[in-house]
């Protein structure tokens, strides 16, 4: 349930294309949809701009599928699902077979309609080729969000002229995305070359000490670069969310 779809009905009953009893009906689910299992919000994209997300990771492939099967039939529009594996992506084509699986990302897109470009662009920097299922996360999920993304990948600290190269698409974005495990660094030096906000996403790619992303969390959170913020270990979702609701509130401005 949208805005534009709320609109529809009402205007609907005014103009007596529906009844009031109608018009209740399709009304009926809109704060949510209790499934036993979930509680499907169809309120989110009118309280939040987009439809809820479904995070995939330890859900049952059945509970998936309902759950997209009934945001569906309630309108929501585009529908994102992360941490999908093969076997709920599958499950997901059942109900859909337009379904669109990111492998690398393990994100699966229900396009439904055309989301407005932002004018704004998002950088996606990683610091090495083992950060991309987290950087490709955080930029699928912006893209889905309706964002233009430059990615920059494989350009960490132990290389920074590879970074230097590419100084001016991180100049020219609104906010930058910086994804890197080991000790991550990349987040500091990134921060001190650009004057737009840098979030900061730690991985747990790394050898031992890395603690499964926990040194560069650590690393990430004492940064003496200022407005770099973190989010957590591996969120690539949550970091390309942020990035753009900070892009659309740039192209207000």
């Amino acid at each position: 349930m949208d805005v534009e779809r709320l609109k529809a009905i009402l205007e609907d009953v005014k103009e007596g294309r529906c009844t009031v009893e109608e018009a209740l009906d399709s009304l009926r689910y809109l704060p949510f949809e209790d499934l036993g299992f979930a509680k499907v919000d169809h309120h989110r994209q009118l309280r939040n701009g987009y439809p809820e997300v479904i995070y995939c990771q330890g859900k049952r492939p059945e509970h998936v599928k309902a759950i997209v099967e009934r945001m569906m039939s309630r309108g929501d529009r585009n529908i994102l699902a992360t941490r999908v594996s093969h076997e709920i992506y599958e499950a997901i084509k059942e109900v859909t077979p337009d379904a669109e699986y990111h492998e690398i990302a393990r994100i699966v897109v229900v396009k439904r309609c055309e989301v407005p470009l932002v004018k704004g662009k998002i950088a996606v920097v990683s610091a090495g080729t083992s950060d991309l299922p987290v950087a490709e996360e955080a930029a699928i999920t912006a893209e889905v969000l309706g964002n233009r993304v430059e990615r920059v990948y494989d350009v960490g600290v132990a290389g920074l002229h590879r970074l230097l190269a590419h100084v001016k698409v991180l100049s020219q974005a609104n906010v930058v995305i910086t994804v890197a495990g080991m000790e991550g660094a990349l987040a500091s030096v990134v921060g001190g070359l650009v004057d737009k906000p840098v979030i900061a996403v730690p991985t747990s790619v790394g050898y031992g000490a890395n603690f499964g992303g926990l040194s560069a969390l650590l690393t990430m959170l004492n940064s003496c670069a200022s407005g770099v913020a973190v989010v957590n270990i591996d969120n690539g979702f949550g970091a390309g969310y942020i990035a753009s609701l900070i892009n659309r509130l740039a192209q207000q401005s």
